[in-house]
């Protein structure tokens, strides 16, 4: 075990939870470091609790939580859950881990992350943003306007905000703003008074077995709202707008289309996005957001309707927006040395991959886009194989590195060789396969000149490729500097 260095700010009590605090002593987390795991962490600790955890590997989240007062073991056994009164169990953790076999034999309580997160959401306003992509980016807008406007909310996240250096915060507020996880459906088990749906899509076909799954989780989630709450939903996706007759509580949707309330019309969307926004066709003003890309003035309006729907005023909702210095491995700009440019995507699924290369096309048209793809999950990218074929068309080049388990099990034929066969034959695109990332680091000297954009894409470790090449880039040279157009704030901007 690593033993916790101490809080780094004074822990408090909240009388909201009295039967909790007096109940439960020890919190065991078995997979704590993982995206969402870690902010819940944060938050129990923040809010006086005891919380101990275990994870393979002590990255960043750990030594965070180490930090402010966890205890944390590295690597899972039974011993470890030995002392705990409840355990809360990620979604990437199977049942026959040794901590959750043990916990059952000594019937200490096992629940799933979202069960943690309903309790913390019970004892405030709830506000969920689910969704197959835009989530992470979508909540830490919000979080953001938030903070502007003073009303101090308490956030957990699914990535780190630039702004707070952290994925949570514990706020003195009653507004409680969560990233709402859909894979496994523990997303019903939350209870909010208002949601943000940014779009519904083939994904997770580990645990929903078709796309009538998918839909019939998210309406129960959008259902589940109570009669005075608020549905945010984009409606523009495809999804969302087959799910909308069967919708029986309130909803206002946004988009670029003309039947939406709330809608943007984009005046630029090259290095940042510059658009006006129209309420009910009455233009409320123009909006300037750091972050390029349609998909990001579309991640704005969710969190642009919320921030309305709870009466935020307009100059706070402007001034969070163009403070917003966004979110790790979301388009991040790692550094620039000797002409390469490297940026960090977390996007796994066909389309966020297509969006992150289609906005790196629209900020830097005449520059070679090269991508370094780690395919996430053996069971995304079977069901979604022909979609990742054709992802990459607007890459110069691509380099593919086996597939990232994520916890599963291979399944036979589907492979990083047998992806990159399948985009040769419909793609004009080069494509070089890599089965470790040794090979692929050897070659990059070589692949990589003056000029290029390099993005490493995927939920996995790719990030480490760019990191790398970075450092082995500025060894030596003066001519390297860390990027900082991910967190700049617009040079202008307009009332709304």
């Amino acid at each position: 075990m690593i033993a916790a260095e101490g809080p780094s700010v004074p822990a408090r009590t909240d009388s909201a939870c009295p039967i909790m605090r007096s109940r439960v002593g020890i919190i065991h987390m078995v997979g704590i470091g993982g995206s969402g795991m870690s902010g819940i962490a944060e938050v129990l600790i923040n809010m006086g609790f005891t919380v101990t955890g275990s994870d393979l590997a002590a990255g960043d989240p750990v030594k965070r939580l180490l930090k402010i007062g966890a205890q944390i073991f590295i690597g899972h056994g039974a011993e470890n859950v030995t002392d705990a009164d409840v355990v809360v169990k990620s979604t990437a953790i199977s049942d026959d881990n040794p901590e959750i076999v043990k916990a059952r034999e000594l019937g200490i309580p096992i629940i799933p992350r979202a069960e943690m997160l309903a309790e913390l959401m019970r004892l405030r306003t709830g506000i969920a943003i689910a969704g197959t992509h835009g989530k992470t980016t979508t909540t830490s807008l919000l979080a953001t306007i938030f903070t502007e406007a003073e009303l101090d909310p308490t956030v957990i996240i699914g990535g780190k905000l630039n702004t707070f250096g952290s994925n949570a915060r514990l706020g003195e507020g009653q507004y409680l703003i969560a990233e709402a996880d859909e894979s496994d459906g523990s997303f019903l088990c939350l209870s909010p008074i208002i949601t943000v749906v940014t779009n519904i899509d083939m994904d997770h076909m580990d645990f929903y077995k078709d796309q009538d799954a998918i839909d019939n989780s998210f309406r129960q989630f959008m259902n589940s709202i109570p009669f005075y709450g608020m549905n945010i939903v984009c409606g523009d996706d495809p999804g969302v707008k087959r799910l909308l007759p069967s919708i029986k509580r309130p909803c206002m949707s946004y988009g670029f289309e003309e039947q939406n309330r709330l809608r943007a019309e984009i005046l630029s969307c090259e290095v940042r996005s510059l658009f006006k926004v129209f309420l009910d066709d009455e233009l409320l003003g123009e909006v300037s957001l750091a972050q390029p890309g349609k998909h990001n003035v579309l991640n704005a309006l969710g969190a642009i309707g919320v921030a309305l729907e709870t009466g935020i005023d307009k100059k706070a909702i402007l001034e969070g927006l163009s403070n917003f210095m966004g979110v790790g491995r979301r388009f991040e700009k790692k550094g620039e040395c000797k002409g390469v440019l490297v940026i960090d995507d977390y996007g796994h699924h066909p389309a966020e991959i297509k969006a992150t290369i289609e906005t790196a096309k629209a900020c830097y048209p005449t520059r070679r886009l090269v991508v370094a793809f780690q395919p996430h999950r053996f069971t995304r990218t079977q069901a979604l194989f022909g979609d990742f074929c054709k992802t990459f068309e607007l890459a110069d080049e691509l380099l593919l590195t086996e597939i990232y388990p994520a916890s599963e099990s291979p399944i036979p034929g589907v492979n990083g060789m047998s992806l990159a066969q399948g985009i040769r034959q419909i793609s004009s695109t080069k494509v070089r396969f890599y089965p470790d990332f040794e090979m692929m680091e050897n070659e990059l000297p070589n692949i990589l000149k003056a000029g290029d954009i390099f993005i490493t894409q995927g939920a996995g470790s790719i990030y480490r490729i760019g990191e790398n090449f970075l450092k082995y880039l500025e060894e030596g040279s003066e001519d390297c500097s860390a990027s900082t157009s991910a967190t700049t704030k617009p040079e202008t901007v307009t009332s709304l």
